[in-house]
């Protein structure tokens, strides 16, 4: 054999050699990214199985007696606060806004931190506490945050120095949680794209589409393929039934625009003598808000304490009509148990709130369906709190699997959200990461420029968790 030859065949080996290293290297990161999208999907289902489990304890407590709850919500939330600033520094709050700080924070370290898996168990143990005690919280948004660090421990197993493919497995692992909590998958793909990340690049929509795919199948194969309120034959069709498109759309977006500005001024601070109790005893001030909760409570005959799913369910189906106490008094309790600083997110109450307003307008509207007019009032809402209309739209509809209603769902969400803007100039989520991202630059940390629409709270600033001092409320 000719020397040259001998040199072709020799370097044609290494070739071979090299792509077989390099399809192994990418078949193993591709299988490490299908395994924690399917760890997502099946802790998703378990925090799900321990939030009813709490619901129907605290039910039960309620029945015996309802006036123990002014003795367990004040309790409940101060050990709850407690624990937080103690155990689980940045598992306060939603974990949205966290999620979307992550996607723009250049200091990994504290990407690291704010997404580790000991904070991702604080957030489903205390969340589902907060539950059982009686806070008017939700798990759908804890779910995206859990999501996100799960598949960041993965991205960090695979040794991962790309910001790129770190920041892609944080959106898909968000994504995926949304999925998972509200079996789904659509919501999730658009959730990831209009909320968490505001674009869709190319480099890691492989990441995020599968990851919602496996971590919805997974949810599916585990608890069947449910629909999160049932399944609603309801239509509007066009014509007068449209008023009320227009009478949710302006309401609802009135009220969630109204919801947001609340929690992103609170955000900032209070003024005077409450504002020093806040900052210096949280504690105290977090078991001030639970006696406010059980007032609100035993006001409501317990129809404000948890996430306000069945609420919800029976105003949808059209079992059970509740006054329009029923979501002034929700409004009220969930803004109250976020300001506590307690972990436990939106979603869920802001639904529950929305079916509420839905159900009281639709007995001036005898002309269009009521379980319509109740959707419309959920997804106005919804829509005008985090003002992600595309994304509103999508998880009513999956939620109830109803595609006949989706031109009106979208009419209204797009409706509230411009009121939602003229109360609002910020979105809720938007502003909670941009307060979280300020304190990261006086730790003094880096990071990339957010979109104007991004917002915050603080509650959700994590102060402690940067500058390893007790954090702001």
């Amino acid at each position: 054999m000719r020397p040259s030859t001998a040199l072709r065949q020799s370097n044609r080996i290494q070739y071979l050699r090299r792509s077989a290293r390099v399809t192994t290297t990418q078949w193993r990161r591709t299988l490490t990214y299908w395994l924690g999208a399917i760890l997502v999907g099946i802790v998703a289902v378990g925090f799900a199985e321990a939030a009813d489990w709490a619901a129907r304890a605290r039910s039960r407590m309620v029945h015996w007696d309802p006036w123990i709850m002014v003795v367990v919500i004040p309790g409940g939330l101060a050990l709850s606060t407690w624990l937080t600033r103690r155990f689980f520094r940045g598992a306060q709050g939603s974990g949205i806004p966290q999620t979307i700080a992550t996607l723009h924070i250049d200091n990994f370290g504290v990407v690291d931190r704010v997404l580790s898996l000991r904070t991702a168990f604080g957030k489903i143990l205390l969340t589902t506490f907060g539950l059982l005690c009686g806070a008017s919280i939700g798990r759908e948004g804890p779910t995206v945050q859990i999501g996100a660090s799960i598949m960041h421990a993965f991205s960090r197993l695979l040794g991962h120095s790309n910001v790129t493919a770190k920041r892609g497995a944080i959106l898909a692992g968000g994504a995926a949680g949304v999925s998972a909590a509200f079996n789904t998958p659509l919501a999730g793909i658009v959730f990831a794209i209009e909320e968490l990340s505001h674009s869709f690049e190319q480099r890691t929509s492989g990441t995020m589409l599968t990851g919602v795919v496996l971590s919805g199948v997974t949810a599916i194969a585990l608890v069947g393929n449910y629909t999160y309120f049932g399944h609603t034959d309801v239509d509007v069709p066009i014509g007068i039934s449209w008023i009320a498109v227009l009478t949710c759309g302006i309401v609802g977006g009135l009220a969630g625009g109204s919801f947001s500005a609340i929690l992103i001024r609170a955000s900032k601070g209070i003024p005077g003598a409450l504002g020093r109790f806040i900052m210096q005893r949280p504690v105290a001030f977090a078991a001030s808000c639970g006696l406010v909760l059980a007032v609100l409570g035993l006001v409501s005959h317990g129809a404000t304490y948890g996430t306000g799913y069945a609420q919800a369910r029976a105003i949808i189906d059209g079992s059970e009509h509740y006054p329009a106490s029923f979501f002034i008094l929700k409004f009220l309790a969930t803004i109250v148990s976020y300001c506590s600083g307690i972990p436990g997110g939106l979603f869920a109450p802001s639904l529950a709130i929305g079916a509420g307003i839905g159900g009281w307008i639709e007995q001036f509207l005898p002309h269009t369906t009521p379980g319509a007019v109740v959707l419309l009032g959920m997804v106005a809402y919804f829509s005008a709190v985090v003002q992600a209309p595309l994304t509103a739209t999508v998880i009513v509809m999956e939620m109830c699997d109803n595609q006949q209603v989706t031109l009106a769902l979208m009419a209204t969400s797009f409706l509230a959200f411009g009121v939602s803007r003229m109360i609002c100039a910020h979105a809720l989520y938007g502003a909670l990461a941009d307060r979280f991202m300020d304190t990261v630059d006086r730790a003094p940390v880096t990071r990339r420029p957010a979109t104007e629409s991004r917002g915050a709270n603080a509650t959700e600033t994590l102060v402690g968790e940067v500058q390893g001092k007790p954090d702001a409320s």
